[in-house]
């Protein structure tokens, strides 16, 4: 008798849908749904929350994996080395052809005393340098910025085919060992990165096929359960959406909670570990926007919600 009241108040607006009243319904159904099975529930809120906790991991560590491919990139630079008696004439020449490159930034010059100092700066020990007596064996070179670093490849070989910069090179029997640059560990960097993305896409994928059958395993046992009143609502002339409805706010609430159990798993995750990481690692770039936070927040809704709605659906 129930269900032959709750299907007769129904007030229906057009085919296939029903009053606000009936919504509100549905999720007080759905509510109702959700303690009646609660171990099964449970199991599918939480493959959905660790399901979309892992995607947003992921999210946050590409993040990551872009901020030091980024800090990479903006170090690559190439330098040349010339010899002692180079003048400064043809120095400046090959300077100048250089800045006229395809993807070259910015030339400029460092002599053998600013090299020395450099050096003196960036070493941990100090007084080697005090132990020269006075000589330099540094060569002065010069310092090419690049606009991208996946030129580097294209600028170095035009230099070291640049019969000027051979002329002046501090080793002209083989040019390109008077070039230093870093490509070989950006090219390994990239390698790397697109491994792991192409890692992550498949996991992710993998982590939603099983958030999508496990929903769809506990709607299925949610129907089951009440099939006699699904076939009570029948008789009594209750649409299909009417009976339907139900169990996709069911399946939405359970991809709701999920939703917000690994948005709060991540608030921590930005709030103690990432800066607990970058104490302990300051030359690593691990500080991620927030706006990126709310954009994958935003996206990890809208995928439980999608899950949820899908596996309600079939």
């Amino acid at each position: 008798s129930h269900w032959i009241k709750v299907v007769l108040r129904v007030t229906k607006t057009e085919e296939g849908m029903v009053s606000m009243s009936s919504i509100f319904y549905f999720f007080r159904e759905s509510l109702t749904g959700f303690t009646r099975n609660l171990s099964t529930t449970l199991g599918s809120i939480i493959t959905i929350f660790l399901s979309l906790l892992i995607i947003g991991i992921f999210c946050i560590g590409g993040a990551v994996v872009n901020n030091v491919v980024a800090s990479v990139e903006n170090q690559v630079s190439i330098t040349a080395f010339v010899a002692d008696e180079a003048s400064q004439e043809d120095i400046q020449n090959v300077m100048n052809q250089i800045q006229g490159y395809a993807g070259v930034e910015s030339v400029s010059f460092t002599d053998k005393d600013q090299a020395l100092e450099n050096f003196r700066q960036s070493t941990s020990n100090p007084e080697i340098v005090d132990q020269l007596d006075g000589q330099n064996p540094l060569p002065a070179s010069i310092d090419v910025e690049l606009a991208e670093a996946q030129s580097v490849t294209d600028v170095a070989n035009q230099i070291v085919a640049n019969q000027d910069f051979v002329s002046v090179c501090d080793n002209p029997d083989d040019p390109a060992d008077s070039l230093n640059y870093g490509q070989n560990t950006v090219d390994k960097l990239f390698s790397l990165t697109n491994a792991i993305r192409i890692a992550g896409i498949a996991l992710i994928a993998l982590l939603i096929v099983i958030a999508f059958i496990f929903i769809n395993n506990t709607i299925r046992l949610a129907i089951l359960a009440r099939r006699k009143e699904i076939a009570i609502m029948r008789l009594v002339g209750a649409s299909n959406g009417f009976i339907r409805g139900p169990f996709l706010a069911e399946g939405s609430l359970h991809a709701i909670i999920g939703s917000l159990l690994a948005i709060l798993v991540l608030e921590i995750v930005r709030n103690v570990v990432l800066p607990q990481i970058s104490i302990a690692l300051p030359w690593l770039p691990v500080s991620v926007d927030f706006s990126m936070f709310m954009l994958i927040y935003v996206a990890l809704i809208v995928a439980g919600l999608v899950i949820g709605l899908l596996g309600s659906a079939f």
